[in-house]
């Protein structure tokens, strides 16, 4: 089969299993040349391993710490008409190449907010590790079944309060244009905070403890975005704020409940990079097309690996975290720094569909969207027949 990109929206319907095993690779190449994390995690538990900061981590831990690597998550397998996610295929190639280098690894499919899954990983972790040392909550979904009332809630990407205006980017009409969202409801709030906030998280945290699977000193952190003046109206003053206010909450409530293992839970404030996630979200590809220009002009840049390196050697495993006031391990200065954030909205002031592609990395941009699915790596050749079909 000859896979060649298809693109509907802000997602891409396909991937290639040789593009992405390519990215894995290189990912672990940076890795490998990274100091090693002498002091690092030793036996990990990922929940949304296969792409982005999930998969960055399970590299990160695997090669910087040598850790023995436990992932889940939710991904479609290939047929023989059809390919697999990305994230089958990244899987897959870390499943290869941790084999290769001797590296313990296995991987769970399936729904991480259910409570099957999380029986079948303190079971698996049981078998194999006896107990986890880091645990790491990075998980994206639009929508969360309750395991106990079996409710399906759905996240809402609105401002509250108030309906808000603002410029985005339509990345499938290559249209720079205004949009305006409506004020979420109650109801609305609610089921995002279910989706997006810490109670699964806590979830996984007490079924690991009651399971006796969380080692002594034990670490765990959940990822999230913050961001400054131009995304707050649908970030922090939105339905997504008020989910990644849960998590602090969460985290919060983490450390005071267990303190018998002397846990440390973190949210750990990453950057804005292009994800499978951000690419829905209204504002956020003007605003990445932006930043990813800025900051390569300021030799700032970082993707996935590079932060999560960064995270684990200034953030978890070091003796001096730099924490915000509401404890969080904040990764994105290079990003929310005043001076980075001056160039960042002069620019989106002058922006229209006119100096678009001039003032803004969109090449970047879709670079890095089209990387997610395994397509435009250098040195794979899209024109070759290959076999979508890549077990684990």
């Amino acid at each position: 089969m000859v896979i060649h990109p298809k693109i509907r929206g802000f997602i891409c319907t396909n991937a290639h299993p040789v593009g992405c095993a390519e990215n894995v690779r290189q990912q672990i190449q940076y890795i490998k040349k990274q100091t090693p994390i002498s002091d690092g995690p030793k036996r990990v538990l990922i929940i949304g391993c296969s792409t982005g900061y999930g998969l960055a981590s399970r590299i990160t831990s695997a090669y910087a710490s040598g850790a023995k690597t436990l992932g889940v998550c939710f991904e479609k397998e290939p047929t023989e008409r059809k390919t697999g996610t990305a994230g089958w295929y990244n899987t897959a190639a870390f499943h290869e190449f941790a084999k290769a280098d001797g590296l313990y690894y296995h991987t769970i499919n399936g729904d991480a907010f259910s409570d099957e899954i999380k029986a079948q990983t303190i079971a698996q972790i049981k078998e194999d590790l006896g107990q986890v040392d880091l645990v790491v909550y990075s998980l994206a979904s639009p929508k969360r079944k309750d395991p106990e009332s079996g409710e399906v809630y759905s996240s809402t990407l609105k401002p509250i309060g108030e309906s808000y205006t603002t410029k985005t980017y339509d990345t499938d009409k290559d249209k720079v244009h205004d949009i305006s969202l409506e004020p979420a409801t109650e109801d609305e709030i609610a089921q995002t905070i279910k989706v997006m906030g810490g109670q699964d998280w806590e979830r996984w945290i007490a079924q690991l403890h009651e399971a006796g699977v969380l080692a002594p000193d034990c670490q765990t952190t959940a990822y999230t975005y913050i961001g400054k003046k131009l995304t707050w109206p649908i970030y922090g003053h939105a339905t997504i704020g008020r989910a990644k206010e849960d998590l602090d909450r969460a985290a919060a409530s983490l450390r005071s409940t267990y303190k018998d293992i002397n846990l440390s839970a973190w949210v750990s404030s990453l950057k804005a990079l292009v994800t499978q996630a951000s690419s829905a979200i209204p504002v956020m590809p003007l605003y990445i097309s932006l930043i990813y220009g800025v900051m390569k002009e300021e030799g700032t840049h970082e993707g996935c690996i590079e932060q999560i390196y960064r995270l684990f050697t200034e953030g978890l495993y070091t003796e001096t975290p730099t924490l915000d006031d509401n404890s969080r391990l904040r990764m994105d200065g290079l990003e929310t720094n005043e001076a980075t954030q001056a160039k960042i909205e002069a620019l989106w002031d002058q922006i229209t569909q006119e100096n678009f592609h001039e003032l803004a990395d969109y090449e970047g941009y879709h670079a890095e969207f089209l990387r997610l699915f395994g397509f435009a790596i250098q040195g794979v050749d899209y024109d070759a027949d290959v076999d979508p079909q890549v077990n684990w």
